[in-house]
Protein backbone atom coordinates (compact mmCIF):
# COMPACT_ATOMS: atom_id res chain seq x y z
CA UNK A 1 0.00 0.00 0.00
CA UNK A 2 1.32 3.58 -1.16
CA UNK A 3 2.10 5.16 2.48
CA UNK A 4 1.64 8.58 0.72
CA UNK A 5 -1.98 7.38 -0.12
CA UNK A 6 -2.81 5.50 3.37
CA UNK A 7 -2.17 8.94 4.84
CA UNK A 8 -4.68 10.95 2.52
CA UNK A 9 -7.08 7.95 2.65
CA UNK A 10 -6.29 8.46 6.24
CA UNK A 11 -7.12 11.92 6.71
CA UNK A 12 -10.30 12.06 4.45
CA UNK A 13 -11.75 9.47 6.21
CA UNK A 14 -11.55 10.86 9.83
CA UNK A 15 -12.44 14.67 8.31
CA UNK A 16 -15.36 12.61 6.48
CA UNK A 17 -16.64 11.20 9.49
CA UNK A 18 -16.54 14.72 11.65
CA UNK A 19 -18.20 16.52 8.47
CA UNK A 20 -21.10 13.42 9.02
CA UNK A 21 -21.60 14.52 12.88
CA UNK A 22 -21.44 18.13 11.73
CA UNK A 23 -24.26 17.27 9.17
CA UNK A 24 -26.45 14.97 11.59
CA UNK A 25 -26.61 18.19 14.18
CA UNK A 26 -28.75 19.55 11.16
CA UNK A 27 -30.42 17.11 10.12
CA UNK A 28 -34.65 16.64 10.62
CA UNK A 29 -33.62 20.25 12.71
CA UNK A 30 -35.34 22.52 10.16
CA UNK A 31 -31.60 24.11 9.29
CA UNK A 32 -32.05 27.49 7.08
CA UNK A 33 -32.36 26.87 3.04
CA UNK A 34 -32.41 28.99 -0.33
CA UNK A 35 -31.68 28.48 -3.41
CA UNK A 36 -28.91 28.92 -5.17
CA UNK A 37 -27.59 29.38 -8.83
CA UNK A 38 -29.63 27.10 -11.30
CA UNK A 39 -32.49 26.69 -9.07
CA UNK A 40 -30.88 24.20 -6.53
CA UNK A 41 -31.38 24.35 -2.33
CA UNK A 42 -27.99 24.94 -0.56
CA UNK A 43 -28.67 24.75 3.16
CA UNK A 44 -26.78 25.41 6.44
CA UNK A 45 -25.61 22.16 6.76
CA UNK A 46 -24.12 22.17 3.30
CA UNK A 47 -22.02 25.52 4.20
CA UNK A 48 -21.17 24.13 8.06
CA UNK A 49 -19.57 20.97 6.09
CA UNK A 50 -17.88 22.94 3.22
CA UNK A 51 -16.29 25.44 5.67
CA UNK A 52 -14.87 22.68 8.13
CA UNK A 53 -13.91 20.47 5.34
CA UNK A 54 -11.90 23.24 3.40
CA UNK A 55 -10.65 24.56 7.11
CA UNK A 56 -9.07 20.80 7.72
CA UNK A 57 -8.05 19.25 4.61
CA UNK A 58 -5.90 22.44 3.20
CA UNK A 59 -4.45 23.07 6.46
CA UNK A 60 -3.49 19.09 6.20
CA UNK A 61 -2.67 19.77 2.86
CA UNK A 62 -1.88 22.97 1.90
CA UNK A 63 -0.38 22.26 -1.88
CA UNK A 64 -3.30 20.47 -2.70
CA UNK A 65 -6.36 22.31 -4.76
CA UNK A 66 -9.92 22.44 -3.50
CA UNK A 67 -12.77 21.69 -6.06
CA UNK A 68 -16.06 21.87 -4.10
CA UNK A 69 -19.89 22.17 -5.02
CA UNK A 70 -20.34 24.96 -2.11
CA UNK A 71 -17.11 27.00 -3.18
CA UNK A 72 -16.71 29.26 -5.56
CA UNK A 73 -14.13 27.68 -7.97
CA UNK A 74 -10.81 29.63 -9.38
CA UNK A 75 -8.18 28.41 -11.76
CA UNK A 76 -5.35 28.61 -9.11
CA UNK A 77 -5.97 24.97 -8.38
CA UNK A 78 -5.59 23.91 -11.56
CA UNK A 79 -1.65 24.13 -11.04
CA UNK A 80 -1.34 21.90 -7.94
CA UNK A 81 -0.48 17.84 -8.57
CA UNK A 82 -3.22 16.78 -6.43
CA UNK A 83 -6.80 18.40 -5.52
CA UNK A 84 -9.21 17.89 -3.04
CA UNK A 85 -12.89 17.20 -4.62
CA UNK A 86 -15.94 17.65 -2.53
CA UNK A 87 -19.58 17.46 -2.56
CA UNK A 88 -20.37 18.88 1.65
CA UNK A 89 -23.87 16.71 1.43
CA UNK A 90 -24.46 15.28 -2.26
CA UNK A 91 -28.18 14.97 -2.17
CA UNK A 92 -29.38 17.78 -0.71
CA UNK A 93 -32.84 17.60 -1.56
CA UNK A 94 -33.15 14.90 0.74
CA UNK A 95 -31.18 16.17 3.52
CA UNK A 96 -33.93 19.06 3.32
CA UNK A 97 -36.56 16.60 2.89
CA UNK A 98 -35.22 14.22 5.60
CA UNK A 99 -34.50 11.28 3.93
CA UNK A 100 -31.81 9.60 4.72
CA UNK A 101 -30.04 8.63 1.38
CA UNK A 102 -27.37 12.02 1.54
CA UNK A 103 -23.52 11.45 1.74
CA UNK A 104 -20.19 13.50 2.13
CA UNK A 105 -18.07 13.07 -0.81
CA UNK A 106 -14.46 13.45 -1.01
CA UNK A 107 -11.64 12.30 -3.06
CA UNK A 108 -7.76 12.74 -3.63
CA UNK A 109 -7.67 13.20 -7.37
CA UNK A 110 -4.10 13.42 -9.52
CA UNK A 111 -3.63 13.79 -13.13
CA UNK A 112 -7.39 13.61 -13.36
CA UNK A 113 -8.15 10.26 -11.81
CA UNK A 114 -9.31 9.68 -8.55
CA UNK A 115 -6.82 8.18 -5.57
CA UNK A 116 -8.60 7.83 -2.55
CA UNK A 117 -12.53 8.33 -1.78
CA UNK A 118 -14.93 8.17 0.97
CA UNK A 119 -18.66 8.78 1.16
CA UNK A 120 -19.74 9.26 4.73
CA UNK A 121 -23.79 8.23 5.13
CA UNK A 122 -24.53 9.17 8.55
CA UNK A 123 -28.09 8.53 8.49
CA UNK A 124 -27.90 5.25 7.26
CA UNK A 125 -24.66 4.49 8.90
CA UNK A 126 -22.80 3.49 6.45
CA UNK A 127 -18.81 4.27 5.23
CA UNK A 128 -17.46 3.64 2.06
CA UNK A 129 -14.31 4.07 1.14
CA UNK A 130 -11.19 2.99 -1.51
CA UNK A 131 -7.74 3.78 -2.13
CA UNK A 132 -6.75 3.26 -5.87
CA UNK A 133 -4.55 0.01 -5.39
CA UNK A 134 -6.93 -1.65 -2.63
CA UNK A 135 -10.42 -3.33 -2.24
CA UNK A 136 -13.45 -1.11 -2.12
CA UNK A 137 -14.85 -1.29 1.51
CA UNK A 138 -18.53 -0.60 3.09
CA UNK A 139 -17.99 -0.02 7.03
CA UNK A 140 -14.40 -2.05 6.94
CA UNK A 141 -15.62 -5.36 4.64
CA UNK A 142 -15.25 -5.69 1.30
CA UNK A 143 -17.76 -4.84 -1.61
CA UNK A 144 -18.20 -6.28 -4.94
CA UNK A 145 -20.25 -5.38 -8.15
CA UNK A 146 -23.18 -8.06 -8.09
CA UNK A 147 -23.16 -10.63 -11.17
CA UNK A 148 -25.20 -9.47 -13.95
CA UNK A 149 -29.11 -10.66 -13.60
CA UNK A 150 -31.36 -11.80 -16.05
CA UNK A 151 -33.72 -8.69 -15.55
CA UNK A 152 -31.27 -6.40 -13.61
CA UNK A 153 -32.14 -3.75 -11.78
CA UNK A 154 -30.89 -0.63 -13.73
CA UNK A 155 -31.31 2.68 -12.34
CA UNK A 156 -31.58 6.46 -13.78
CA UNK A 157 -33.53 9.27 -15.10
CA UNK A 158 -37.31 7.52 -17.38
CA UNK A 159 -36.33 9.29 -20.31
CA UNK A 160 -32.59 7.61 -20.32
CA UNK A 161 -34.04 4.25 -19.46
CA UNK A 162 -36.51 4.80 -22.09
CA UNK A 163 -33.77 4.31 -24.59
CA UNK A 164 -32.48 1.09 -23.41
CA UNK A 165 -33.28 -2.54 -25.11
CA UNK A 166 -36.39 -3.93 -23.10
CA UNK A 167 -34.37 -6.88 -21.69
CA UNK A 168 -32.46 -3.73 -19.83
CA UNK A 169 -35.31 -2.68 -17.99
CA UNK A 170 -36.75 -6.40 -17.22
CA UNK A 171 -35.96 -5.61 -13.71
CA UNK A 172 -37.77 -3.57 -11.09
CA UNK A 173 -38.26 -0.06 -10.95
CA UNK A 174 -35.85 1.57 -9.01
CA UNK A 175 -37.50 4.45 -6.72
CA UNK A 176 -35.75 7.58 -7.48
CA UNK A 177 -32.25 8.12 -5.36
CA UNK A 178 -31.64 11.50 -4.56
CA UNK A 179 -28.02 11.14 -3.83
CA UNK A 180 -26.05 10.51 -7.52
CA UNK A 181 -22.54 9.62 -5.04
CA UNK A 182 -25.30 6.91 -3.00
CA UNK A 183 -26.70 5.82 -6.56
CA UNK A 184 -23.10 4.75 -7.63
CA UNK A 185 -21.98 3.20 -4.25
CA UNK A 186 -25.22 1.09 -4.67
CA UNK A 187 -23.94 -0.59 -7.64
CA UNK A 188 -20.56 -0.82 -5.97
CA UNK A 189 -22.09 -2.91 -3.15
CA UNK A 190 -24.11 -4.78 -5.37
CA UNK A 191 -27.82 -3.27 -4.68
CA UNK A 192 -28.09 -2.33 -7.79
CA UNK A 193 -26.64 -3.86 -11.61
CA UNK A 194 -26.29 -0.14 -12.96
CA UNK A 195 -27.15 3.25 -13.50
CA UNK A 196 -27.50 5.50 -16.22
CA UNK A 197 -26.19 9.04 -15.35
CA UNK A 198 -27.73 11.84 -17.17
CA UNK A 199 -25.91 15.01 -18.28
CA UNK A 200 -24.40 17.65 -16.34
CA UNK A 201 -23.50 15.80 -12.88
CA UNK A 202 -20.11 17.32 -11.73
CA UNK A 203 -17.24 16.06 -10.74
CA UNK A 204 -18.22 16.81 -7.26
CA UNK A 205 -20.79 14.19 -7.00
CA UNK A 206 -18.65 11.52 -9.23
CA UNK A 207 -15.07 11.42 -8.20
CA UNK A 208 -15.30 9.52 -4.95
CA UNK A 209 -17.99 7.14 -6.07
CA UNK A 210 -16.33 6.11 -8.81
CA UNK A 211 -13.26 5.09 -7.98
CA UNK A 212 -15.20 2.96 -5.10
CA UNK A 213 -17.14 1.52 -7.82
CA UNK A 214 -13.80 0.67 -10.03
CA UNK A 215 -12.43 -0.74 -6.83
CA UNK A 216 -15.41 -3.44 -6.16
CA UNK A 217 -15.11 -4.61 -9.98
CA UNK A 218 -17.39 -2.31 -11.74
CA UNK A 219 -16.33 1.19 -14.25
CA UNK A 220 -18.31 4.40 -14.99
CA UNK A 221 -17.87 5.35 -18.63
CA UNK A 222 -18.67 8.30 -21.17
CA UNK A 223 -20.52 7.72 -24.53
CA UNK A 224 -16.92 6.62 -25.94
CA UNK A 225 -16.46 4.35 -23.39
CA UNK A 226 -13.38 6.48 -21.73
CA UNK A 227 -13.59 6.82 -17.90
CA UNK A 228 -14.42 10.49 -16.58
CA UNK A 229 -11.22 12.65 -15.81
CA UNK A 230 -11.71 14.93 -12.99
CA UNK A 231 -10.48 18.37 -11.61
CA UNK A 232 -9.93 19.62 -15.34
CA UNK A 233 -10.79 23.42 -16.01
CA UNK A 234 -14.28 22.19 -16.77
CA UNK A 235 -15.65 19.98 -13.90
CA UNK A 236 -19.23 18.93 -15.72
CA UNK A 237 -19.68 15.77 -17.80
CA UNK A 238 -22.17 14.29 -20.30
CA UNK A 239 -24.09 10.95 -20.50
CA UNK A 240 -22.43 8.37 -17.78
CA UNK A 241 -22.99 4.72 -17.19
CA UNK A 242 -22.33 2.76 -14.48
CA UNK A 243 -22.05 -0.58 -13.60
CA UNK A 244 -20.18 -4.02 -15.10
CA UNK A 245 -19.59 -6.26 -17.09
CA UNK A 246 -21.88 -6.92 -20.52
CA UNK A 247 -24.60 -4.74 -19.12
CA UNK A 248 -21.66 -1.90 -18.49
CA UNK A 249 -20.90 -2.55 -22.49
CA UNK A 250 -24.75 -1.99 -23.90
CA UNK A 251 -25.49 0.60 -21.35
CA UNK A 252 -22.12 2.96 -23.36
CA UNK A 253 -24.07 2.04 -26.37
CA UNK A 254 -27.16 3.45 -25.26
CA UNK A 255 -25.43 6.51 -24.17
CA UNK A 256 -23.43 6.55 -27.58
CA UNK A 257 -26.77 6.92 -29.40
CA UNK A 258 -28.61 9.83 -27.51
CA UNK A 259 -28.93 12.56 -29.74
CA UNK A 260 -27.22 16.23 -28.92
CA UNK A 261 -29.20 17.00 -26.31
CA UNK A 262 -27.52 14.37 -24.16
CA UNK A 263 -24.59 15.48 -25.18
CA UNK A 264 -21.30 15.19 -23.11
CA UNK A 265 -18.60 17.34 -22.36
CA UNK A 266 -16.84 17.07 -25.71
CA UNK A 267 -19.64 19.05 -27.33
CA UNK A 268 -19.94 22.06 -24.62
CA UNK A 269 -17.45 23.67 -26.51
CA UNK A 270 -14.11 25.45 -25.09
CA UNK A 271 -15.97 28.47 -24.45
CA UNK A 272 -18.52 27.11 -22.04
CA UNK A 273 -18.17 28.14 -18.51
CA UNK A 274 -16.20 25.66 -16.41
CA UNK A 275 -18.23 25.81 -13.29
CA UNK A 276 -21.89 27.37 -12.40
CA UNK A 277 -19.42 29.00 -9.65
CA UNK A 278 -16.59 30.01 -11.61
CA UNK A 279 -13.70 30.88 -14.31
CA UNK A 280 -13.57 30.65 -18.13
CA UNK A 281 -11.15 28.71 -20.05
Amino acid sequence: MNDALAADLSLIRDAAREAGEIAMRHFRNDPDVWMKEGASPVSAADIAVDTFLRRTLSAARPDYGWLSEETVDTPERLGARRTFVVDPIDGTRAFIQGRRTWCVSIAVVEAGAPLAGVLECPAKGEFYEAQGDGPALLNGAPIAVAPTHADPRVAGPKAMLQQAPSWMRGGPEIPYIPSLAYRIAMVASGALDATFVKPNSHDWDLAAADLILRRAGGGLVERDGAAPAYAGANPRHGALAAGSGRLLTEMRTVIAGLDGDHGGRTEAGGGETASRHGFKT
